[in-house]
């Protein structure tokens, strides 16, 4: 299965929130969100990016204050649907649409695709989505991004105990029954958040060293490589998370599955993707700049 990596508009923040030790100055980072071509089910998403709703909101009381707070960015060559397009991929063709978290950066588009089914882990997520008002501004959420039919549409994730090859994770949710694509719990920065593990290659063993696997880590991490390293935010960006103990716990249980599968290709939302680990014989691309 193939996964690639697009970004529907960007954020400012301050880089010295975003990873403890870097410069006070502003910097954008990407809305990230991934198009992933299943062989059976056609073309799915992990979360939408930013979408023109979103700006609309931030122009308005109270989605002013998470405007003000985080400033967007969104081109109308940038958006999900726009992106899509330009692959020969339009809305209709888009069954399922796999919610990482519900944080405005990743459900910004959901209403650009009616046919999809939403994935998410649905009973962790409910204190999100009872939230309204000033209430759910503060944790980053826009009630309003949700399409009407929103419950409806939405399928609860089957948690199981976890198979060989992803410790120190206990459960795990096999997407579509057919081991191409594992949810694994990653709350904190949001209730209810997700990772996703993907087969990105025939055969990839899951209890390998990484190859043929692809981590798509959500807000885990600000970059892979802090992911990896286990960089952590300033004290002062803990200030937003739903819960910084879990957010801890989740990142370092992410760490500890990377030091296991050290040749899985990482990716999170707001950061630009790693490339795909190379076939033994070819030599290893280049990384693209920061």
């Amino acid at each position: 299965m193939r996964v690639v990596p697009l970004a529907a508009g960007e954020c400012l923040n301050v880089a010295a929130l975003t990873e403890r030790g870097a410069a006070w100055r502003v910097r954008a980072y990407p809305a990230g969100f991934a198009l992933l071509l299943h062989p059976r089910r056609g073309p799915l998403l992990l979360d939408t990016g930013y979408s023109p709703g979103v700006v609309a909101l931030m122009r308005r009381w109270p989605g002013l204050l998470y405007g003000l707070v985080t400033p967007v960015r969104l081109a109308p060559a940038q958006t999900a649907l726009a992106q899509l397009a330009r692959l020969g991929i339009v809305a209709a063709d888009v069954g399922h649409v796999i919610v990482s978290h519900l944080h405005a950066d990743h459900v910004g588009a959901l209403r650009d695709f009616p046919a999809a089914t939403f994935h998410l882990d649905q009973a962790a997520s409910a204190p999100l989505l009872r939230l309204r008002g000033l209430s759910a501004v503060r944790r980053a959420f826009l009630p309003e991004l949700l399409p009407p039919d929103f419950t409806s549409r939405s399928r609860a994730l089957d948690f199981r105990a976890a198979p060989p090859g992803f410790g120190p994770f206990e459960e795990v949710a096999d997407v579509f029954g057919d081991a191409s694509i594992f949810a694994l719990k990653v709350p904190g920065h949001a209730p209810g958040m997700l990772a996703l593990v993907v087969r990105t290659e025939l055969g990839a063993e899951l209890t390998g060293d990484g190859r043929g696997l692809t981590l798509l880590a959500s807000d885990a991490a600000w970059s892979a490589g802090a992911l990896r390293r286990g960089g952590e935010v300033h004290p002062l960006a803990r200030l937003a998370f739903w819960d910084a103990g879990e957010e801890r716990s989740s990142r370092r249980k992410l760490r500890r599955w990377l030091e296991a599968h050290p040749l899985a290709r990482v990716i999170v939302s707001h950061d630009v993707p790693e490339a795909a680990m190379p076939e033994p014989e070819s030599p290893e691309p280049e990384r693209p700049g920061v």
